[in-house]
């Protein structure tokens, strides 16, 4: 349960049960972009550090497209499995990839957006659509290439395609209120910001728990940033055996 951008509560079955207002909520941050204006106008209004690191994807040489196949797929979960690591955080399985591959982009509700420098795969974005609505899920790269400045030529891909098939909103998905950096990046796109609250309820649905502690700083961190990265995939398939 949480509150929209006007305050209004979101109501569903048994939601007049919380007690909500004894609960601190988890705030998140929100960013969205409003794609009508078109792709180049929209480029017009980006922070100049975005477009300086787009100008600067394109002349080195790194190439992003469109892509819906199983291929890449692959080549994005190599490089998530690397991005998850360097955060100090297992993978979730490939299986949960194949399911949204399956699922999602396979049915024509999403697409994955690809970079690559020569033959190498150095960043990747998957994006889902339903409608005229957008979103930003998950993105990856490899750090080796981060001067390279892929993982931008990644999201003005999506934008572009986004912007020329319809879309209407791309929303970047939520970010937590410690991370300046990637609230300053959502931002440096010209998006509009929103803060999202989020309630824990327990599995009756009856009662909002307190929030869930953050352990960004704890020892699992420094220990999944440190296995091979075999071994960091077996841990993730252990560790969300329900998104197997």
């Amino acid at each position: 349960m949480r509150k929209n951008v006007a305050g209004n509560t979101l109501k569903y079955a048994g939601a007049n049960s919380f007690k909500a207002l004894r609960v601190q909520p988890t705030k998140f941050y929100g960013h969205t972009l409003d794609l009508r204006s078109g792709a180049e106008e929209l480029a017009t209004r980006f922070a100049s550090p975005v477009r300086r690191a787009i100008r600067k994807a394109e002349r080195s040489g790194v190439k992003a497209v469109v892509a819906r196949n199983r291929a890449a797929i692959d080549d994005f979960y190599h490089l998530h499995a690397q991005t998850r690591r360097r955060h100090g955080l297992p993978p979730q399985p490939l299986s949960f990839f194949l399911n949204i591959y399956e699922h999602i982009i396979n049915r024509g509700l999403g697409f994955i957006v690809l970079a690559q420098h020569g033959p190498r795969p150095i960043a990747a974005a998957i994006f889902f659509r339903f409608g005229r609505n957008a979103l930003y899920k998950y993105g990856a790269s490899d750090k080796r290439f981060q001067a390279l400045r892929a993982n931008n030529l990644v999201m003005w891909q999506g934008i572009q395609f986004l912007a020329r098939n319809g879309a209407e909103k791309l929303h970047f998905g939520r970010t937590e209120q410690e991370n300046e950096g990637l609230r300053r990046f959502k931002l440096s796109w010209n998006t509009q910001e929103e803060t999202i609250d989020y309630f824990r309820v327990d599995p009756s649905g009856r009662q909002c728990l307190a929030p869930a502690r953050s352990h960004d700083s704890g020892l699992h961190k420094k220990v999944f940033g440190r296995l091979p990265l075999l071994l960091n995939r077996l841990a993730g398939s252990m560790i969300y055996p329900h998104l197997d």
